[in-house]
Parts: C-alpha cells; structure tokens; sequence
C-alpha cells in the first residue's frame, strides 16, 4: 500500500511510520517524531498531529516536527498533494496549556521553534516568509481534514490550507480573545478573505464556538461530512483525484497564481502572467500528454 522507493526517501518513509529517528543523508538532519506521524500512499501524503492524549494541542515540538515533515514532502516530486489532520478524537484544540502558563510567566510569546527550523514553502514571495503563510507558497495543494476540535492555532492551520473538509459536529473557536489575547497567527487577515469581513468579526472578537455543520454555507468548507471518519475519506478521494486526473505541474502553478493573485492589485497583471505561464506549459510534456487523452478520448497519464 505504502511507497517503497530505495535508497534515502525510503528510509524517511519507513522511519516516520513506526516514529522512529531517521538520519538524512542527503541533508545532514534527522528528526525523532513524537507529536506527529505520517503516512503516503502512492501520490498522497497524510500528515497527522499526533498527541491524541491531549487532543493534539500544540506544542512547540510539534511544531516543529509538522515543518521538517512538510519540508521533507515538498521535496519529494513523488508527492502531489497533502493531507493534514489529527489523530482522533479532534483535529487540534489548539496551544497546550502548559505552554500558555509559561508565556504568562514569562510575560512574552515564544513559538517554541530551534534556531533554525525547516523551512517549507519559504522564499516563493516575502508575503509568505512566516508561520503558516508559508502553507500559500508550498509545492502541492495542501487540503485539511478537520476531523474534530480546531481552535486557536489548530484553526488557523485548517484556515490555511487549500482545501479544507470537516466533521459536522467538530467544534471550531478562535479561541483568543478568551484569554485576553487578539487575534493570532495571521487569522485577522485570512478568515475575513474566507468567509467574509462580518462573519470573521464576529468569530474573532467573540470566540464563540460555533461547528462545522453551523458554518457549512459561510464559504469555508468544500464539504461538511457527518463525522470524522467520512471528513478524512473525502479529504483523500479527493487528493487522489488531484493526483491522478490533473497534471501536477499545472495544479502547483495553478496554486502559485491563487495566491499571487491574493497579494496583487492588478487584474492586468494576473492576465500577464496567465499568458506567459501558459506559454510556458505548453512547452511541456505534460501538456502534450493532456491533448493527446483529449484527443484520444482516454484519461490523462500523468
């Protein structure tokens, strides 16, 4: 079922699977995952927060585990789309609360990240050159299964993916304002684009709890399924799809111009750039496989 490529990647597979330490030898870095696990299945990757005894709250270490598997994925051309999700019982309620007792003490915000993290999705546009807005210049789509709870950061990680897919009863709250702090991790300027300037005012000023099945017509949901289980099968049908009826290439640019197109304030320069990008595609193999299925009335072998 599992990919099974020699040499490094095979290792990195295997090694995230069973949670053990996996020493890179291309890069020279290794990372013992144990708030997170992952798994791929011919072209798709899931990534899981993996704290289910916390309900994944976030931690620093997982954190920074989420990146360095992220970064790892993105390299590997093998992959063409990923799923995010939490082990059950939830997605991720957010920062644990032991961390948030020591910003209180501390009297100031560390995102528990080292030095140097790995660096996902990172130097495409300086827009992105953050903590999750790095999700806008990665590789592959990302697509969210929001399989249970999701607040705080846990929320603005499903806001940030590409795709998002939820259970109807999962509880979602920004949770911030109940503990007297304002809006984080960049939810001010992604939740109004998503779900409307109303809408998110209200969620981030009141951090009410509201659920998938409440919010399934506010526009931030592909589809809003009965239960956890079903968010994740739907999540992966359609990474699937993703990955077998569309080139990879045009859906990587494809996600490049969404959110170039974001950050500009030209509809002649996204013009502009549609021509020379489509220029540019049908200089490739990858088009000419496309027209010829076309032509040949048969599904695309990409």
């Amino acid at each position: 079922m599992y990919s099974t490529h020699s040499g490094a990647t095979t290792g990195f597979r295997r090694a995230a699977l069973r949670g053990l330490r996996w020493k890179d030898a291309r890069a020279g870095d290794s990372m013992e995952l144990k708030a997170t696990r992952f798994e791929t299945d011919g072209h798709v990757a899931s990534v899981y927060l993996h704290r289910p005894h916390r309900h994944n709250a976030w931690t620093g270490r997982m954190h920074t585990e989420f990146r360095w598997i992220m970064a790892e994925l993105e390299a590997d051309d093998s992959i063409r789309s990923v799923v995010v999700t939490g082990t059950p019982p939830a997605f991720s309620v957010g920062a644990d609360s032991e961390a948030l007792a020591k910003h209180a003490d501390t009297g100031g915000y560390d995102n528990g990240l080292p030095p140097d993290p790995a660096r996902p999705g990172i130097n495409v546009r300086p827009e992105y050159d953050d903590d999750f807005a790095w999700m806008f210049g990665y590789r592959t789509p990302i697509i969210a299964a929001v399989n249970g709870a999701a607040a705080g950061i846990g929320l603005a990680l499903a806001l940030f993916a590409d795709l998002r897919f939820g259970a109807a009863g999962a509880k979602l709250t920004t949770a911030a304002p109940k503990l007297g702090l304002p809006a984080e991790y960049g939810m001010s300027w992604v939740l109004p684009r998503l779900i409307g300037v109303t809408r998110a005012a209200d969620l981030l000023l009141s951090g009410r709890i509201v659920t998938a099945a409440e919010t399934d017509d506010w526009g931030l949901w592909n589809e809003v399924l009965p239960d956890g289980e079903s968010a994740l099968a739907a999540a992966h049908e359609y990474a699937r799809m993703l990955s077998v009826t569309v080139g990879p290439h045009a859906v990587s640019v494809t996600k490049a111009q969404i959110y170039h197109d974001l950050h500009r304030h030209s509809a002649g320069g996204s013009v502009a750039d549609s021509k020379r990008l489509l220029d540019e595609a049908m200089a490739t193999g990858e088009y000419r496989e496309g027209v010829a299925a076309l032509r040949e009335k048969r599904p695309p072998r990409f």
